[in-house]
């Protein structure tokens, strides 16, 4: 049944053809207001806060984390890619687009070179939050409820799918939730499977904690203006402060993609 659903949502965002040609949203709720971010380069600044200190710590001597660039690096790699094309198909169909106030000027394929970063800043810096848990939080406190958490998961994407069949951002973030959390089911049912996914959780909240900071200021709750604009008629039309909630579904996405990824690479070497 799960490989059979699976399969069903990988598909389904193909049907989704109609864009709502709405008006990309500038004004936001605000949360306060970083004076540092009024500049053209806003948006690569975000990415230097966020990089940096993680490089720097990767050479600790307890997590080492540069020890599994060698896995990371392809995994963010294959994920990022079907990203980025994800990416310019919704930004050329205008379900999201790019405030040019905060941005360097530097564009390929319709994309800032800011947003390209996004796709391996954001992600490397995630896993590194990963890591650190597996090192210092050894004991694996949801393990016995990863298997309804799971399925929870993939029922309330499921019934959102459904609900907001209509809005191409919302449908096609969790349709591919629905399908990856149940091929994450069916094909990695092992011990390692419900193992990833316990510390992929654990990991994912405490990451919620820089997401809404970074997040906040791309979707204007700490600007003037948003850096990232969205068409309120293509998404759930539902914030949390300045950021749409489908963004909480699209990075759980990216970074639960990547992690998997990224184990099922050190898997196969050892």
């Amino acid at each position: 049944m799960w490989a059979f659903l699976g399969f069903a949502a990988g598909f389904l965002p193909l049907l989704f053809t109609h864009v709502d040609t709405g008006e990309l949203q500038r004004e936001v709720p605000k949360l306060g207001n970083f004076p540092f971010f009024e500049t053209q380069y806003a948006y690569l600044y975000l990415h230097i806060v966020t990089f940096f200190p993680v490089f720097a710590l990767s050479f600790d001597r307890r997590v080492h984390y540069f020890r599994s660039w060698w896995a990371l690096f392809p995994a963010i790699a294959v994920v990022g890619t079907l990203f980025i094309v994800w990416d310019v198909y919704f930004t050329h169909a205008g379900v999201w687009g790019f405030n040019e106030r905060y941005l360097s000027g530097a564009f390929l394929w319709g994309l800032p070179v800011e947003e390209w970063l996004f796709f391996f800043t954001v992600p490397f810096a995630c896993i590194f939050i990963y890591e650190c848990l597996n090192y210092y939080v050894p004991w694996n406190p949801l393990i016995n409820s990863e298997r309804w958490i799971t399925l929870g998961l993939l029922l309330v994407a499921l019934v959102l799918a459904i609900v907001y069949r209509e809005k191409i951002y919302s449908a096609i973030t969790f349709l591919l939730l629905v399908w990856l959390l149940s091929l994450h089911l069916n094909f990695w049912a092992s011990k390692r499977g419900p193992h990833v996914r316990s510390r992929f959780y654990m990991a994912y909240f405490v990451s919620c904690v820089p997401f809404v900071l970074v997040n906040g200021v791309l979707t204007g709750g700490f600007t003037e203006y948003p850096i990232v604009l969205y068409n309120n008629a293509e998404n759930l039309g539902k914030r949390l402060g300045s950021i749409p909630l489908d963004d909480f579904g699209y990075s759980f996405l990216l970074l639960f993609g990547t992690v998997t990824l990224y184990e099922w690479i050190k898997n196969r070497k050892s």
